[in-house]
């Protein structure tokens, strides 16, 4: 039952409604997606299926396993990381090796010059013999840090197709 007042039409609930605008009025919410996804698929899979599955899904870093599951069946790109720790190690103490040896260079320079400002020439020339004999050693281990490097891409960073 409504009843009539200056415009407005009360209706029993409590709802009010201008008689004069024919306006929609707003609900607020999300607003519709133009393309919903409605179907819904249900298949069932046995232990090792699933264990493959989840390993493959985890691997892929989608967040979502629906998204996951239609990349995997309209072959659309799936990207699969594969981090090993024991690489991710070798170059973290290479690189930590590597700094290591740079400022080994930068204590070189230091000292060539304070060798020169505080000895006299001859006992400078003298020294530096001996730094370079050192030096001629930190070359020949360089060479053989790039080597062992170089294997170790060869053994174990195999690119996979």
């Amino acid at each position: 039952m409504a009843r009539r007042s200056r415009g407005f039409v009360w209706i029993k609930n409590g709802l009010v409604r201008n008689e004069n605008s024919n306006k929609k009025q707003n609900k607020g919410g999300r607003t519709p997606k133009t393309d919903p996804s409605i179907h819904r698929h249900v298949f069932r899979l046995t232990d090792e299926e699933n264990a493959k599955l989840l390993s493959l899904f985890e691997a892929s870093g989608m967040p979502n396993k629906a998204k996951f599951i239609i990349s995997l069946l309209f072959s659309k790109e799936m990207k699969s990381v594969r981090i090993d720790k024991g690489t991710v190690d070798f170059y973290m103490r290479l690189t930590s090796f590597h700094s290591q040896f740079r400022s080994v260079g930068v204590n070189y320079n230091q000292i060539v010059k304070l060798l020169y400002k505080n000895f006299s020439e001859k006992k400078a020339a003298a020294f530096l013999y001996k730094l370079e004999k050192q030096t001629a050693e930190m070359a020949m281990l360089c060479q053989k840090i790039i080597q062992i490097t170089e294997e170790f891409e060869a053994k174990h960073l195999k690119k996979q197709p």
